[in-house]
């Protein structure tokens, strides 16, 4: 079997991983690797080469400088400063936010920038009375609008860079992306402000959060007679617990209440038990009492969640969650988070049963009932560089520290000044800058391990010896030639139309990384077999990769604001496609005229 076939063979299983999430991003990534190196296509030194490339590590060093200006508060100022606009001039606002946005994702993560603004913009629209699903798509698609006009925007740009630098071209500046990426923007954010703003849902918000999770049929009342066999016995040992898998919410015992009981809590006659099971079990849990104690001591009850000693708290999972792909118990929720479970909205649809067995994605939301002096330690596991979930509900984490803003600023300048003015290579930039930070004692060494997304940096190695497997094999050139024979003779324009809209379709589906890894050698090769700038069919590539509007799976933020906005899929697909279309046909004639070709 040839080398192309064999490369072609691994790229075709791993982008049916990719789409179809069976196995983890980076697992693939590393998977990739190892059937390169053991068929032959790549050398063991070639297949980790990726490890070390100038782009896996400016992409890791990013995430700690990201993580530093997080952790000034400035984001959370200015969100709250906005308040009192949205009030006064909603659309205004809203095209500020989107700017805001943009403007920080150009230079940071934007992973972490939406996960930051979720929370405010809930705020936000509760001050404003605004419904949040007029808020968060177009906050997520300005956070993707905004990372494609630096570098150092996204981990795709700096990907398909790396890409172009392996092939001994000379890889994209900073601002190389800029002319495109701006354009853009600008008309992006005036289609979501005054068309896409009408395509948004503005369905009515439910009066409470257990209307909207639906909680009342699943929350049940248990009174604890004199002679039944639960008095006196632990909450663990009781069988009741045992046979109906259920959670104990709270305890009333006379005036005092005890709320998520310890599982070695000891129950008592007269006690009165608040629980949570699933709706078939709570209408056998009167004729299992019935049977036990001759009584009929259950009543179905209204939620009155909200107390002094408890709260509801709703738990958006992150895309680099340690929740993904496990099910709560594999988290052991409780005993780690002292809440427990009462709903999870899941994509769409929202969910009161079964809850410790449903394997938890990215964007879930999970409704918790928590204890209320818990709740200073769920900020803290929040504000955690490698935090698990967002808190919607959550006040503003960090403090504004001025002097320690302008020092981080200060830095993040410096990296971009000196990788612009190509004193030095950006991922030594970025290494210097994140040198600073830790010896200024704005992050701390842990600290700026935590803050790397080590499954992006998996995936950026993998991708990288892919695209060396493809050169060696060939395979690029095979389908470069493809594709320019099919389409050369219409022209330039026509090349990077549909080099836009095959990534594009691709990155809708499965990562927008692994997209950019498959098609980058092929505009290389593309570019040099028509004799045009391979420049210009890069950046395409880089637009096009991270321009995934019409699906809420397609980027990790669109994901992240599913469940938050309460959206459905085919809001995503009404308000992103024309986005889509403008972006194709911008950049389609923008890149041809930037490049002069």
């Amino acid at each position: 079997m040839s080398p192309a076939l064999i490369t072609l063979l691994i790229a075709f299983a791993a982008v049916i991983l990719f789409v179809t999430e069976w196995l983890t991003v980076d697992l693939v990534a590393m998977l990739i690797i190892v059937a390169l190196v053991v068929t032959g296509v790549v050398s063991p030194g070639e297949g980790l080469e990726g490890f070390s490339n100038g782009a896996t590590l400016t992409v890791a060093f990013m995430f700690v400088l990201s993580a530093a200006l997080l952790k000034t508060g400035a984001l959370q100022l200015l969100a709250a400063r906005m308040a009192e606009r949205f009030r006064k001039r909603p659309k205004q606002a809203t095209l500020l936010l989107m700017l805001l946005v943009a403007v920080v994702s150009a230079f940071v993560n934007n992973t972490p920038v939406v996960a930051v603004f979720i929370p405010i913009v809930g705020r936000i629209a509760v001050t404003a009375k605004i419904n949040p699903a007029k808020l968060l798509i177009p906050l997520s698609f300005a956070s993707i609008m905004g990372g494609m006009c630096t570098l150092i925007g996204t981990s795709t740009n700096i990907l398909v860079s790396g890409i172009a630098q392996e092939a001994g071209l000379q890889g994209f500046s900073v601002f190389t992306l800029a002319p495109v990426g701006v354009v853009i923007l600008v008309l992006g954010v005036i289609y979501l402000t005054y068309i896409g703003d009408r395509l948004l849902p503005n369905r009515e918000a439910e009066e409470s959060l257990a209307e909207q999770f639906a909680l009342h049929d699943y929350l049940a009342e248990i009174l604890i007679p004199e002679d039944s066999q639960l008095a006196d016995t632990r909450i663990m040992d009781s069988a009741i617990v045992r046979e109906l898998d259920m959670d104990i919410i709270e305890v009333r015992r006379g005036k005092d209440r005890f709320t998520l009981p310890p599982g070695d809590f000891r129950l008592a006659a007269e006690d009165t038990l608040k629980v949570r099971c699933d709706r078939e079990k709570i209408k056998g849990l009167k004729d299992w009492v019935r049977l036990t104690d001759q009584s009929s001591g259950v009543r179905v009850m209204g939620t009155g969640l909200e107390r002094d000693n408890s709260s509801l708290v709703e738990m958006v999972v992150t895309p680099n969650s340690e929740f993904v792909g496990k099910t709560l118990r594999q988290v052991d929720f409780r005993r780690s988070y002292r809440a427990v479970p009462l709903a999870i909205r899941h994509r769409e649809a929202t969910l009161n049963e079964r809850l410790y067995e449903l394997p938890l994605m990215a964007g879930d939301v999970i409704l918790a009932e928590a204890k209320t002096h818990y709740l200073k330690e769920l900020y803290r596991i929040e504000q955690g560089q490698d935090s698990p979930f967002i808190l919607l509900s959550s006040d503003t984490i960090h403090d504004f520290k001025r002097t320690r803003f302008a020092f981080v600023i200060m830095v993040v300048i410096g990296v971009i000044s000196l990788a612009t003015a190509n004193v030095v290579p950006i991922s030594i930039a970025a290494l210097m800058g994140v040198c600073v930070l830790v010896l200024g004692r704005t992050l701390s060494m842990s600290e700026a391990y935590e803050s790397i997304d080590w499954k992006i940096v998996f995936l950026l190695a993998g991708a990288l010896s892919l695209g060396k497997a493809m050169g060696n094999s060939g395979l690029d050139e095979t389908i470069a030639g493809l594709l320019a024979n099919s389409v050369s003779h219409l022209g330039v324009y026509a090349l990077i139309a549909v080099l836009y809209l095959v990534t594009n379709v691709l990155t809708e589906v499965m990562s927008n990384n692994a997209t950019a890894a498959l098609l980058a050698p092929v505009a290389i090769a593309a570019g040099q077999q028509i004799g045009i700038d391979p420049m210009a069919l890069l950046v395409t590539v880089s637009i096009a990769a991270s321009a995934s509007f019409m699906t809420p799976v397609g980027y990790q933020t669109n994901a992240m604001v599913y469940s938050a906005g309460r959206y459905k899929f085919l809001d995503f697909t009404k308000v992103g496609t024309p986005l889509n279309l403008i972006c194709w046909m911008v950049t389609t004639a923008m890149v041809p005229w930037v490049f002069g070709l």
